[in-house]
């Protein structure tokens, strides 16, 4: 793909995010130098290629339509779910001698699905400094989202290592509130258990519950002690909650665990379920999370709790006349 140059300096805006770099080598060790930037800016391109080509217009929503020839999706596409120029994109998949921000790799690390080890890759070989490395993304697979609205009637949610609700099925969504209808930087469990009064007139025992996933939180952040993305959201809940404040002040660790919690549904009733943690990884990082019923009455009202979910009228659609 050719680029018009004269069409790419009109499209490039100011605060775009990116620049033409300048060398500010000097004559001894300059052409290395050159030759090793030439070398990483290839490396870079074929992996931005690479992840384009791997992802279907239907994971991201977009139509497939009758006469797409690229494999995967095209360069602006990419651009538009980044919301980041076409042109300075299609410059990085060149292998042109540009600076992207952080901000527009940033961007580009969430168009792509871009796990946590590609997201540190892409920022290594575009030489820039990730603002936050403790970041998960939030990509998840077709094939896992398949996986989890499968398990229905049974509540499932996709959770990282933070507590973040990266994917869940329609289950989920009802039981514990309507997720749906949440901003997603509210989409955490750690925020809605202090802060939801839903989640708080759900849980039976809400004290203990509030104290154990504290607990646990605390114990997963040893391994993230310093990313910027932890630290904001423990002071974001300090800010807001004078009980979290207080139970996190006693530093208590738990290890991640199954157990029973007992939930008291405003429309179906009182629901025992057991939690079971379905690992992601070798570590005790993103997990599905599945709640399976202890008796028969539990059962039988996620039934219902499903049915409700399936009935449901979609965030931002209108209700039907009646």
């Amino acid at each position: 793909m050719t680029v018009d140059v004269t069409k790419a300096a009109r499209a490039a805006q100011p605060g775009a995010g990116a620049t033409r770099t300048r060398s500010t080598t000097g004559p001894a060790g300059g052409a290395g130098h050159r030759a090793d930037d030439a070398v990483r800016r290839a490396e870079l391109a074929a992996f931005l290629r690479s992840r384009r080509e791997r992802i279907t217009p239907e994971q991201v929503g977009l139509p497939r339509g009758t006469r797409r020839r690229t494999p995967g999706l095209r360069r602006e596409e990419v651009a538009h779910l980044g919301a980041v120029g076409v042109t300075w994109y299609t410059w990085l998949e060149q292998g042109r001698d540009i600076h992207v921000s952080p901000q527009v790799l940033d961007a580009v690390a969430r168009a792509l699905l871009l796990d946590r080890a590609e997201r540190s890759h892409l920022f290594a070989l575009a030489g820039a400094v990730d603002p936050l490395p403790g970041k998960e993304c939030t990509g998840v697979p077709r094939a896992l989202r398949e996986i989890v609205d499968g398990l229905a009637p049974y509540p499932a949610v996709v959770q990282n290592s933070r507590f973040d609700i990266v994917a869940h099925n329609a289950a989920y969504g009802k039981l514990m509130c309507d997720l749906d209808t949440l901003p997603l930087e509210d989409r955490n469990c750690m925020w809605l258990v202090f802060t939801h009064p839903g989640w708080r007139e759900l849980l039976v025992d809400w004290e203990a519950t509030a104290r154990t996933m504290t607990a646990k939180f605390r114990a997963s952040m040893a391994e993230h002690i310093a990313e910027p993305a932890w630290k904001a959201l423990v002071a974001r809940l300090a800010e807001a909650s004078p009980e979290f404040r207080e139970i996190w002040a006693q530093h208590e660790v738990e290890r991640t665990a199954g157990a029973v919690k007992v939930f008291r549904h405003p429309v179906v009733g009182l629901l025992q379920l057991t939690g079971t943690n379905l690992w992601l990884g070798p570590n005790t990082g993103p997990k599905v999370l599945t709640y399976t019923p202890v008796d028969e009455v539990s059962r039988e009202r996620l039934v219902e709790l499903a049915e409700l979910a399936r009935t449901a009228v979609p965030a931002g659609a209108a209700a039907p006349a009646v």
